[in-house]
């Protein structure tokens, strides 16, 4: 029976379950072939997931569902600490009043100005990794640039002296595992330990600013914090770091599968060789043919029907992404990788929606842009090593695999 002889006759059906050795080997595959039969599917854990593009931006904002807070935290047994304290008064997972409340000041703090004034050191943190490799003539993308990059530039962004930069970058991925949920049992103890250092250096930074404010990002957000929504130091302390992790992380993932996707796909790299206009072109596309996150988790309220097909109240429902920017109902060939594309929304996709849209989108086209344009200025003639990269996962934050690149002295 089709979804439309479903509604016809008024039924509600369970979504299909689909095995996640199946999603986890062709998440694409798999979306491409379930989205004209069902909106959503059914995981083996007996959570959700919505694949279509007109769902997944409606679902965003409906009342009917919320964003996660501490529940998966505490289900891998993490009710105190550091790590929850970070979970508990961050505005990444919290809802109604509280959300608003601990949004706002960061919100006016990433001002477009602000970001567009940042792109001279963000170029100039690029061209510093690139300064480090370029005698060697290859390179570990991953190791030795992508992962590296948004760590240096949030570095330059606080003002962190040099001494300081590597335990810095050390503490943010080890949290990132955390925010990834990509962590075994045995890591807890060094991810609390790396929240805990993390916490207490950004609160001393804020301290220093302010005793005395400066003209940048971290001197606006305290003033803002403070004066005009009264947050307490956990709470500012919260957002500032992990802000920071979440945009490290995620940053990282998508700078390597910017470069593997140009690399891969020689003849749009040599469009931009020919064209360096095209750079804001490639990153949109490169963030929505493999975007670093795949899935937004909410928690269902009520249950939820679309074309007979039913997610129950008490769920946990994904908002894929990583599908709704490959439906045809969105984008033209949404399976031909194209940076000339103009059929882009205005609104990406790829930052979410509703009330929890990324407050960095503006921050992470910079990096993505800025870091783009001075590898095709200092190695235009980049290439692949060996086997091609891979995007793996269908949730959350994507991983990418190994990738070595080579280039010309």
């Amino acid at each position: 029976m089709n979804s439309a002889t479903t509604t016809r006759l008024g039924l509600r059906s369970q979504p299909p379950t689909v095995p996640a050795l199946q999603l986890g080997q062709d998440p694409h595959g798999t979306y491409r072939r379930y989205r004209l039969a069902t909106p959503f599917l059914r995981q083996e854990d007996d959570s959700y997931i919505a694949i279509r593009c007109g769902d997944v931006e409606r679902l965003a904002t409906d009342a009917r569902t919320r964003q996660m807070e501490t529940e998966r935290l505490r289900n891998r047994g993490i009710c105190s600490g550091a790590l929850f304290e970070l979970f508990e008064n961050t505005m990444v997972y919290s809802n109604g009043i509280a959300h608003r409340r601990r949004r706002l000041p960061m919100s006016r703090a990433f001002t477009f100005s602000l970001i567009d004034s940042l792109r001279p050191k963000i170029r100039a943190a690029v061209h510093r990794l690139i300064d480090r490799v370029e005698g060697c003539g290859q390179m570990d993308l991953l190791g030795d640039f992508a992962t590296l990059m948004p760590a240096q530039i949030i570095s330059e962004i606080l003002g962190l002296p040099d001494r300081d930069i590597p335990a810095f970058t050390r503490w943010v991925y080890q949290i990132a595992h955390a925010i990834g949920f990509s962590f075994e049992a045995n890591e807890i103890p060094e991810i609390e330990t790396a929240a805990g250092n993390l916490t207490a250096y950004v609160g001393e930074l804020i301290s220093q600013r302010r005793a005395a404010p400066a003209d940048d990002f971290l001197s606006l957000y305290a003033v803002q914090a403070e004066n005009e929504a009264n947050l307490s130091t956990s709470e500012m302390l919260s957002q500032v770091v992990t802000v920071i992790v979440s945009a490290s992380e995620v940053m990282g993932v998508s700078m390597a599968l910017l470069v593997a996707l140009l690399l891969q796909h020689t003849e749009q790299y040599e469009l931009l060789r020919q064209d360096s206009s095209l750079v804001g072109g490639a990153v949109a596309e490169a963030l929505r043919f493999e975007p670093a996150v795949a899935s937004t988790p909410r928690v269902t309220l009520a249950d939820i029907e679309v074309d007979g097909f039913v997610v129950p109240e008490g769920k946990i429902l994904s908002l894929s992404t990583m599908s709704a920017m490959r439906d045809p109902a969105l984008y033209t060939e949404p399976d031909y990788f194209n940076v000339r594309r103009t059929d882009h929304p205005r609104r990406h996709l790829v930052f979410g929606g509703g009330v929890h849209r990324c407050l960095g989108e503006v921050l992470a086209r910079a990096e993505l842009e800025e870091g783009l344009a001075v590898l095709l200025e200092r190695l235009p003639n980049l290439c692949l090593i060996g086997e091609a990269p891979r995007a793996l996962g269908h949730a959350g934050i994507r991983r990418v695999t190994p990738m070595q690149v080579a280039w010309s002295r």
